[in-house]
Order: structure tokens, then sequence, then C-alpha cells
């Protein structure tokens, strides 16, 4: 079953005076890491359960951010950990693009088709991230729109796939304003922002 993040008693606190940094390629951080992506997922298929109550929300267009429905931010939040974990199959010299798109996903308008998605990806996660080393290096390609190639780590890219869920959670949050739904306190805020703010909420632990 899964469980969404907890602080261990070896995760590093946070302190504004004596920060401990940990090592990119520790068994620690590697945890930690595979934790953090869980939970931001399975706060969106909390969303599916006990928010929303009809496909059709799902598809409901934001008049806030042209374009947004919930839909669209759902799948595209949970392809950036797919296509990470995709290029892992793949041996060294690993490459990695964002940009690859599959629109118009059953995610998109189906809560069952996104709940199914989204579990997809955790279980994914579960089995690829372990075996990860994290200093490894990746070229990420990237249209900006010029084509670039840039020089990362799978660490690196495993800590901004969980950020970057994060941000398009706080675009879902507006729209579901929007609808009248209220989600709970911590659902788009990223973790910096809930240790400063001394949240008690589960990506806001490392302050313990």
């Amino acid at each position: 079953m899964v469980q969404p993040f907890e602080a261990s008693t070896c995760a590093t606190p946070m302190s504004s005076s004596t920060p401990h940094i940990m090592a990119p390629g520790s068994r620690d951080v590697i945890e930690q890491q595979l934790s953090i992506a869980k939970t931001v997922l399975l706060q969106a298929i909390d969303l599916l359960d006990n928010h929303l109550t009809s496909d059709e929300q799902l598809a409901v267009h934001s008049q806030y951010l042209p374009g947004s429905t919930i839909g669209k931010h759902l799948r595209h939040a949970r392809d950036h950990f797919v296509l990470l974990m995709d290029s892992m199959l793949h041996p060294p010299p690993r490459v990695l693009s964002y940009d690859t798109r599959v629109r118009n996903t059953p995610m998109e308008t189906s809560r069952e088709g996104a709940r199914a998605a989204l579990l997809e990806a955790v279980d994914q996660l579960e089995e690829v991230v372990p075996t990860m080393d994290f200093n490894e290096q990746v070229t990420l390609q990237a249209i900006t729109p010029y084509m670039h190639s840039f020089q990362s780590t799978l660490g690196r890219e495993m800590w901004f796939a969980s950020l970057h869920c994060v941000h398009h959670w706080s675009m879902v949050r507006v729209i579901a304003g929007e609808m009248g739904i209220k989600l709970s306190e911590d659902f788009g805020f990223a973790p910096s922002t809930l240790v400063y703010q001394d949240r008690e909420a589960p990506l806001g632990k490392g302050k313990l």
C-alpha cells in the first residue's frame, strides 16, 4: 500500500543557523526524494477521490488561466515523472526531454482514468527510483523555443519533477477555487514555503 511522506529520524532538519546538506547520492536522499514524489502524486489522488464529484470537473476551462483544466495539469505533471523514469530504461548516456507530449489522454477527462495513471506512476517510481544513481549525468534536451541541450543529473531532475508537480498543483488549486472546491491547505504549496510557515503538513516535515 502506498504511504505518503513521513519524516524519518534520519531526515535532515532545516535550520537557518546550521544547515546540513546530505550528499546527493546517499541512500537517505534517494528515499526522501521518492517519498516526496509519491506524496505530491497522492495529493492528486486525494483530489480525485475526495474533492471532485464528476468527470466534467476535470475538463472545466479556467477563467483565470486560459486553456487550463484540472485534467490537463494532472496529466502534464504526471508525465514529467514518467518521462524521467522512462529515460532510466535506456543505457547511458541517458537523454531526457520533457517536451514529449501525449495530449487528450483519458486522465484529462476521467477521474478513474486519472487515478489509474497516477497510481501507475507511483508504482513506476517505487520500482525505478531505488535503483537510481542520483549523481549520474543525463543530457536534458529542451525547446526554449530553440533546441538546447544541458547537462544535469538524475537527482536534480527527480527534485525538479516533484517541484514542477507542486507548481501545477497550485494552478489546479486556482481552477478548483473557481468551481467552489476547497482543497487541503497544503495542496499546491512548495515545501520551502510550508517549512518557512511552520506548517504541519507532510511536505513541511523537513522542519522536524
